[in-house]
């Protein structure tokens, strides 16, 4: 029995507590949770098992494939299921779920547990499950889970929002102790928000590099003094087996019933529903009287009609704040995103038309509607040749998984490899030596056969081990412990940093001859045109953001924002070369602008650090925890 199952035999107690949750939302849509993550009972292998919370296959197929399909509304048709498993994203999404059950395991050890009445209050107070301040009733309710991409069940989306909860409540018992002295936060928001407008003369290190050069005992000297730097680490050499998705996949011949059946049993991933843009002024009511913000609204619709400028109208007088800035823009959006009111309304307009005032909970809303476009499907003949190479990537996988999991049973010593390659016509390849972050030659990127690599001894064989091209069987064959080289072996490294350290060093000298002059100058830019340089001018900027020629620059930031307007700076090293700067312009935060941020600054801060502070801690907790994951049933479910 679900929870709303149980709500039923209730429907008294359900009316009256309705009204505790008629609250507005701030989000227009659905969240991210309740399109992905359900349990699939068709599919009940274990992928994964974090102190006894299970992931199984059906629920991570479920979370993968409702990742796919957001990949594909944002990117379209660049976006594949292969290209997505080139990229590693299933072990992405995995070890999310892996993060998310090591939270729930964190918090059973602490004794946090969520009751039905608070997934029932939860579930009352999301926007999309409400109408008219009240719950949109369980027929609707259930409809808008079978409606989302992969359908939902009740059950299924309510154990999602458990989950979620207590994640929440596990955050909020770690960290809500976490606080920020106003002192601090002021200082911080100022270091955000004061800009800064430079003329900058860069002297890049690279523009002296043909300047220099790096003679034997000059290597000899810096290689002495910095020996530690060119230390060479512990490396390994194995021999390997390797089956080769890719060799696989080009043997593969997928038949045309078997396309054609793949396209219709998914064609809702080739559907663009319909779609339109919109931008819209928001007044808001809350806490407001009522008439006077529609007045003000009647008045902006009034001017929008009038030929006044739509974006520029939003901009000045618009409440939200995430699209008044940009004329009101709220780019493309389907059926559904909205708010219902809204929704009704847009999707019944022409475009280049203006709406009527629109109430919706959060205040009176003027739209205008720039653009529509209808749904359109994807045909077969367009997407037949992706959906063949997709199809023929899956069953290489699932060939090369069933191959690997045969031969696992065949291979126990390093003479094995050998004997199962030649029955399967396969080939033991040697490595060169590599470092534990390196990539295997032959392999390529192959984190999990390099790591296994330094935990084995002589003669041990490890396997089926995931690499970047398929599925290894490996042995240890030689080991190189860390040495450090003679000057020879790292003649050219070490040349390449006496290079970059003299290129630098002759920007710094440049940079202080002409600083003098620069200072001394009536006209900045003049003086530098006329040593043959050029004093490039940036916007008002803030601390942190990249200058031109230098890019991030910590030590330019200080000085800019410490020298008065008119200034101009003594050399500055930077990681590139040296900089001389003028300030020309200064904008400090107002006693006002801070006043008004504060609030939200405080939470914007406060989240920041909580959710920095949850993850160190969550990654301390995941070290006493049994983590399992099955390789083979990710392969599988991922196919």
């Amino acid at each position: 029995m679900t929870m709303l199952d149980r709500m039923r035999r209730h429907r008294d107690w359900l009316k009256w507590s309705l009204g505790l949750v008629c609250v507005a939302f701030v989000l227009f849509y659905i969240p991210d949770f309740l399109r992905g993550s359900g349990a699939d009972a068709a599919s009940s292998d274990t992928i994964a098992k974090v102190d006894g919370h299970e992931i199984r296959s059906g629920e991570f197929r479920r979370t993968y494939q409702a990742q796919l399909q957001a990949y594909r509304s944002a990117y379209g048709g660049n976006m594949n299921e292969q290209l997505l498993k080139q990229l590693g994203v299933e072990r992405q999404i995995l070890q999310q779920m892996v993060d998310e059950r090591a939270a729930l395991a964190e918090a059973d050890r602490l004794g946090i547990s969520v009751s039905d009445e608070e997934v029932r209050q939860r579930i009352f107070a999301m926007p999309a499950f409400q109408e008219n301040g009240g719950f949109i009733g369980e027929a609707r309710y259930q409809q808008l889970l079978r409606m989302q991409r992969p359908p939902m069940t009740p059950s299924e989306f309510e154990d999602n929002v458990r989950r979620s909860l207590a994640v929440e409540k596990l955050r909020a018992s770690l960290t809500d102790w976490l606080s920020v002295p106003d002192k601090e936060l002021e200082r911080e928001y100022r270091r955000r928000n004061d800009k800064v407008k430079l003329a900058v003369v860069s002297f890049t290190a690279d523009s002296f590099r043909t300047q220099v050069t790096a003679t034997d005992a000059d290597i000899a000297s810096h290689f002495e003094a910095h020996t530690a730097e060119f230390k060479i680490p512990e490396k390994r050499k194995i021999r390997y087996l390797l089956i080769d998705i890719d060799a696989m996949r080009a043997k593969v011949v997928v038949p045309q019933a078997d396309i054609e059946r793949a396209y219709n049993n998914n064609s809702q991933q080739y559907e663009t529903p319909e779609q339109v843009r919109a931008s819209h002024i928001l007044l808001k009511t809350e806490g407001k009287d009522d008439a006077a913000v529609k007045a003000k609204a009647e008045e902006l619709l009034k001017q929008a009609r009038g030929g006044a400028d739509f974006a520029e109208l939003a901009r000045k007088s618009s409440e939200d704040e995430a699209s008044a800035k940009n004329g009101g823009d709220l780019d493309y959006f389907g059926r559904g995103r909205m708010v219902p009111e809204f929704d009704s309304a847009v999707f019944a307009m022409q475009p280049g038309t203006i709406s009527d005032l629109v109430k919706t909970q959060y205040g009176y809303h003027v739209i205008k509607l720039v653009d529509k476009k209808n749904a359109t499907t994807r045909p077969l003949s367009e997407v037949r040749q992706q959906l063949a190479d997709q199809l023929a990537y899956e069953r290489a996988q699932a060939q090369a998984a069933d191959l690997a999991k045969s031969l696992e049973k065949q291979i126990s010593r390093p003479a094995d490899l050998d004997k199962v390659a030649k029955a399967q016509g396969l080939s033991v390849q040697e490595s060169g030596f590599f470092a534990r972050d390196e990539p295997i030659l032959g392999l390529g990127p192959s984190p999990e056969a390099a790591n296994r690599a330094f935990e084995m001894k002589p003669n041990d064989v490890a396997g089926p081990l995931r690499a970047s091209r398929g599925f290894v069987f490996e042995t240890l064959v030689a080991r190189q412990d860390a040495y450090v080289p003679k000057v020879d072996e790292v003649k050219e490294r070490v040349r390449e940093e006496v290079v970059k350290q003299k290129a630098r060093d002759a920007s710094r000298q440049k940079a202080a001859e002409i600083a003098a002059k620069l200072k001394s100058a009536p006209d900045f830019e003049k003086a530098a045109k006329s040593a043959g340089l050029e004093a490039k001018k940036t916007e008002l900027i803030t601390q942190d953001a990249p200058i031109p020629d230098l890019g991030a620059a910590p030590a330019v930031d200080d000085a800019a924002f410490t020298l008065p307007v008119g200034a101009v700076s003594d050399p500055i090293a930077t990681g590139s070369g040296t900089a001389v700067i003028k300030v020309l312009e200064k904008k400090e935060v107002t006693p006002e602008e801070w006043t008004s941020a504060k609030d939200r600054f405080r939470e914007e801060l406060l989240t920041d650090r909580r959710s920095r502070f949850f993850s160190s801690y969550m990654a301390k907790a995941k070290k006493n925890m049994k983590i399992d994951v099955n390789a083979e049933a990710l392969q599988r479910a991922a196919s």
